[in-house]
């Protein structure tokens, strides 16, 4: 099979290579999936599981990419709730074989059914960026209707997932992001924007809940615009950012097929859109990868027509 591989952590993207590799086979309670579009997170090369096993022994050459939708090929043993020929969107353990490659095997929990009235390209937009909404909002931020939330980035891949979905339970959605997002964030249902750039963070000073992608100094400033008592959420990293009273939370996503279902169930009834601002096919994975522009939304790649 055709896959994107990297060998060399140094090197970085220039290391990365379209080259032929075997098929991979299902273990047990695993799936193997036929991909059709595929996505990455620019940050991946930084990762140890992209270099590593969870032992810390060297596991190069290693495949990018953990976004997927596809058709399953093949069941492992014991695999249950999925079965061959069903459409599937979700996840891949970062520790395994990644999904810039025509076939990947994953853990069928970590998938769900893809409705066939929804693109695989949408399917692979929406896993990653709308399970981090998700759990930030609603696990870990336990966001209610009538609180208020800010959300940075509001105008990205992850950003416009976190707006859309505050905004659908309730929430007044304050956005943040450059001068130039602001229309962007404001069509994704924010209901004002701040630019970073330009504007006063603090001016959104007591909101219930930050949803962080930035950290940094605007984790910091972000805590002292929360009400006592309320809640930070960051996947930004570890951070010294605290609201009074209240609570931080840095969290790593978790993969669930339930609020998979739930992501695209919204996708479906038009309350959740997703943000894909380029398409690319696997020839062009290594250049969409490194990008010479700043990218506005999720790079997807068409690994099949």
């Amino acid at each position: 099979m055709k896959a994107i591989v990297v060998t060399d952590q140094a090197a970085g993207t220039a290391g990365m290579r379209l080259v032929e590799r075997p098929e991979p086979r299902a273990a047990v309670n695993d799936v193997v999936v036929r991909v059709r579009a595929s996505g990455f997170t620019a940050g991946e090369l930084t990762w140890p599981s992209t270099w590593t096993d969870r032992l810390d022994r060297d596991r190069t050459p290693s495949i990018p990419g953990q976004e997927l939708a596809g058709v399953v090929t093949a069941l492992g043993y014991g695999t249950t709730g999925l079965s061959v020929g069903q459409r599937v969107f979700g996840l891949s353990d970062s520790y395994r074989g990644g999904t810039l490659a025509e076939y990947v095997a994953v853990e069928a929990r970590n998938l769900a059914p893809l409705p066939s009235d929804v693109d695989f390209t949408v399917g692979a937009s929406v896993a990653m960026p709308g399970l981090t909404a998700w759990q930030g909002l609603f696990v870990h931020g336990r966001l209610q209707a009538g609180q208020s939330i800010l959300v940075h980035g509001a105008a990205g891949a992850v950003g416009s997932m976190a707006t859309q979905l505050a905004r659908s339970a309730g929430a007044y959605v304050i956005g943040t992001g450059r001068a130039a997002d602001r229309q962007k964030a404001l069509d994704f249902g924010a209901h004002e924007f701040i630019d970073l750039e330009n504007d006063v963070l603090e001016d959104a000073a007591g909101v219930d809940l930050v949803f962080d992608v930035i950290g940094g100094d605007i984790g910091m400033r972000s805590a002292r615009a929360i009400r006592p008592g309320g809640t930070l959420v960051t996947i930004a990293g570890p951070t010294e950012a605290r609201p009074a009273d209240g609570l931080t939370i840095d969290f790593v996503l978790m993969s669930d097929r339930a609020q998979l279902g739930e992501i695209v169930q919204r996708v479906r009834d038009g309350r959740l859109r997703p943000n894909i601002g380029k398409i690319a096919t696997l020839d062009e994975a290594v250049a969409a990868f490194n990008p010479t522009k700043r990218m506005s939304g999720k790079t997807i790649i068409r690994v099949r027509p």
